[in-house]
């Protein structure tokens, strides 16, 4: 009795596999045919035409009209339907929590960010979601899935996060007891920059076809993923890659983690706020601002040329640069893509951070790694934590339609 349970547990397992593989193809290749699907994944014409029947029948894929085929043999189109799916993506960041509304591929539907939280507002914020979400959820039935970009180091069995610097409060929150069973929809949880990542992964045409990457969040908290030959990294409890905790100074700043001279204590927008409001002259007024605005505030007056924003973004982006000598050195990725507020500062830090590490790395790895900024049109944690839900969608098509 046990081998044959095993034995259908097993089938189970290359089926939906199957399944995820069709569908990632036609993901990432658009409109293709059954020829064409049965050749690139090497499986028999016989097992691509019944398991695409059932994803049809399920409504997952469609098929188009004629294509132009071999020796001018025309065959039909199959087409995954990116555009009729839609993700919610809810990015947590200390004060900032942001929600999106996305399809497949990435687009942006709808965005908001909700009032800025503190301390002592976390439980306020957490029953706003929850409304916001259900509001959601009733607007639009063709919502399959609820991704979610959470700081990290985040502990994926216990779902809390171990330390969340400036505002401890979040440690309370369990998100996996707090959302997990909450919708009409599943939900997945991620680390934010393991989410960023992802999102450069799938969404983002200059990289997503590359294996080797690394999303360098620098926000209010700072932190890192790397997808290694096409997976995450995300050590035993989850709390791999957190580079903001790595120390760049042990005689330095104490940090929340209990760590000294931490790199996200130097270069973290509440970092720079910290700076800006001992300054008190190239930012006025920054002790009433929030982390956010203080950053950019600061940014703003260096991109008009103001010579002492100019220094404190140099100043930051020389830290970054610290960082990204760690990731090389750490992990060897193909490309660094720095992401969120910070890297809103722009070419002045890009040009910073280069020039650190070209002062400081191996050369054979500087030559052989791009360094860049982030282009994606949302927040790559907010597109990350929906492409934290697609990935599910792609590699698990049975949690999303019946299709056994």
């Amino acid at each position: 009795m046990a081998t044959n349970t095993t034995h259908a547990t097993s089938q189970a397992s290359v089926s939906e596999s199957n399944r995820s593989r069709i569908v990632k193809h036609l993901y990432h290749n658009g409109i293709s045919s059954r020829a064409q699907i049965a050749k690139a994944l090497e499986l028999t014409p016989a097992a691509i035409t019944k398991i695409t029947a059932r994803l049809i029948e399920a409504g997952m894929i469609e098929e188009t009209g004629d294509l132009e085929g071999s020796k001018n043999r025309r065959s039909i189109g199959l087409k995954l339907n990116t555009t009729h799916f839609r993700i919610i993506g809810i990015k947590f960041a200390r004060s900032l929590v942001q929600i999106g509304v996305f399809d497949l591929c990435g687009n942006t539907l709808s965005f908001e960010n909700l009032p800025t939280v503190c301390d002592n507002t976390i439980n306020d914020s957490i029953v706003t979601i929850h409304q916001r979400v259900e509001q959601l959820l009733d607007n639009d039935p063709s919502i399959v899935a609820i991704g979610m970009a959470v700081p990290g180091p985040y502990l994926r069995n216990v779902g809390r996060t171990a330390v969340v610097s400036n505002m401890q409060g979040w440690r309370k929150i369990n998100f996996i007891d707090e959302f997990a069973t909450a919708f009409r929809v599943p939900v997945f949880i991620e680390q934010d920059a393991r989410a960023g990542a992802l999102a450069h992964y799938l969404f983002d045409p200059s990289v997503h076809a590359d294996d080797n990457l690394a999303y360098y969040l620098v926000g209010e908290g700072v932190g890192l993923g790397v997808i290694d030959n096409g997976r995450l990294i995300n050590g035993f409890l989850g709390a791999a890659t957190e580079i903001g905790h790595i120390s760049i100074d042990v005689n330095g700043r104490p940090c929340d983690c209990g760590n000294i001279g931490c790199l996200e204590r130097y270069c973290s927008t509440p970092a720079i706020h910290d700076t800006l409001i001992a300054d008190g002259t190239v930012v006025p007024g920054a002790a009433d601002m929030t982390h956010t605005e203080a950053a950019r505030a600061l940014f703003a007056k260096a991109g008009d040329g103001d010579e002492a924003a100019i220094a404190i973004v140099r100043e930051v982006a020389r830290y970054v640069g610290y960082g990204c000598v760690t990731i090389f050195n750490g992990y060897n990725p193909e490309h660094i893509i720095i992401g969120d507020i910070v890297s809103e500062a722009g070419p002045i830090l890009l040009d910073e951070v280069r020039a650190t590490v070209a002062e400081r790395a191996i050369p054979e790895i500087n030559a052989s790694t791009s360094i860049s900024l982030s282009t994606l049109s949302a927040d790559a944690a907010v597109s990350g934590a929906a492409a934290v839900a697609v990935t599910q969608f792609l590699e698990h098509p049975s949690v999303f339609f019946d299709v056994s």
